[in-house]
């Protein structure tokens, strides 16, 4: 059999009626609601043969059909309207960065919480294990006597601090001197070439006390690891039990609990994106058992050459896709844009 394009129309009529009505569609309903220039009868036939191909699938004997992941999939590469943001839209979306902000978790938490509310899907975003990503700055800033923060940014903006303990002798002086030092033989260097026998080397370089440095040195590479692990940000848990597909409490508990899995997830994000654009996996398509109910949108956001992490929607096969799609670009492009500024402010003020 042949997807010509009166079976596409078929298709895309369905499938748009499915995700705004969430019910068995039959071929009365398209006939009446889509001005397609066919018979009830012919679009049943047509229906029953989308189902043969393996486009549709029919839940129970009388009723209507509803899209398979695979004419999900048709439905995402090639049927689809594009989704215009409107200003009203836009404006909702531009909340996500109107609060000035001064880390890399802020922006994700508030960007995460905007396309939560706006899809009502569950909306994540995830940085990923910097490792090879270069130390930008180094700050030892002291907050009280026997006490200094130590501030370690990276190239991609992430910022990391560690509230230390040092000897009531450290003058603002002489943690400017050691900030100056540690600049000098770090910046630039990833964090795989910072590793502990160079910060050690440091301290002789250095020539302070060890209970002056020791705790500064400690503090910065505390940061340093830091930067190496993942940070995940989740908003929005709950919206899937708006959708009926998530009624059975079963099926809702397994979702809920899968957020809770933070290794789970980052590898869910990190296995979905492309290095380039929107990736969208449906259903069947996601590596995860406990989300093949579900579809993932993801995009990687980047400053310049380096990849600072991925933003994902999760949400039923039966998601809002174009909206959903559109969205997701345009929170990626603010995001981005958010970031540079970030990186322009840490580099006046560190």
């Amino acid at each position: 059999m042949i997807m010509d394009d009166r079976k596409k129309r078929i298709l895309q009529a369905i499938i748009d009626d499915y995700i705004d009505k969430a019910e068995p569609i039959g071929s009365r309903t398209i006939a009446r609601k889509y001005e397609l220039g066919l018979s009830s009868a012919t679009i049943r036939n047509e229906m029953a043969d989308l189902e043969e191909m393996g486009y549709l699938a029919q839940p129970h004997t009388s009723a209507g059909r509803v899209p398979s992941d695979k004419g999900y999939r048709l439905y995402v590469d090639k049927l689809m309207p594009t989704h215009d943001l409107n200003r009203e839209e836009i404006r909702e979306l531009n909340s996500a960065t109107e609060d000035r902000v001064y880390e890399l978790s802020q922006l994700l938490r508030h960007a995460t919480a905007v396309l939560s509310n706006f899809t009502k899907y569950t909306s994540m975003a995830v940085t990923p294990k910097l490792r090879s990503s270069t130390i930008k700055a180094i700050q030892v800033v002291p907050i009280e006597a026997g006490k200094a923060l130590v501030i370690v940014v990276n190239n991609a903006g992430i910022v990391k601090n560690s509230l230390i303990k040092v000897s009531e002798q450290a003058t603002s002086e002489m943690l400017g001197r050691i900030t100056n030092l540690l600049n000098d033989k770090l910046a630039g260097l990833t964090f795989e070439q910072a590793d502990t026998e160079r910060i050690k080397t440091l301290a002789r370089e250095i020539g302070v006390t060890g209970d002056i440095l020791t705790p500064i040195l400690n503090g910065t590479a505390e940061c340093m690891y830091q930067m190496g692990d993942h940070e995940m940000y989740v908003e929005g848990s709950t919206n899937i039990l708006g959708h009926p597909e998530f009624k059975d409490m079963d099926k809702a508990r397994q979702f809920l609990s899968l957020l809770d899995e933070k290794t789970s997830i980052c590898k869910a994000l990190s296995d979905s994106a492309r290095p380039v654009g929107i990736t969208v996996r449906i259903g069947s398509e996601n590596e995860l058992c406990s989300i093949r109910d579900c579809s993932l949108v993801t995009v990687n956001y980047n400053v310049a050459d380096t990849m600072v992490g991925t933003i994902g929607i999760i949400g039923p096969t039966r998601m809002e896709y174009s909206k959903v799609i559109s969205s997701i670009g345009y929170m990626k492009k603010l995001v981005c844009e958010e970031i540079n500024r970030l990186l322009g402010h840490e580099h006046e003020s560190v």
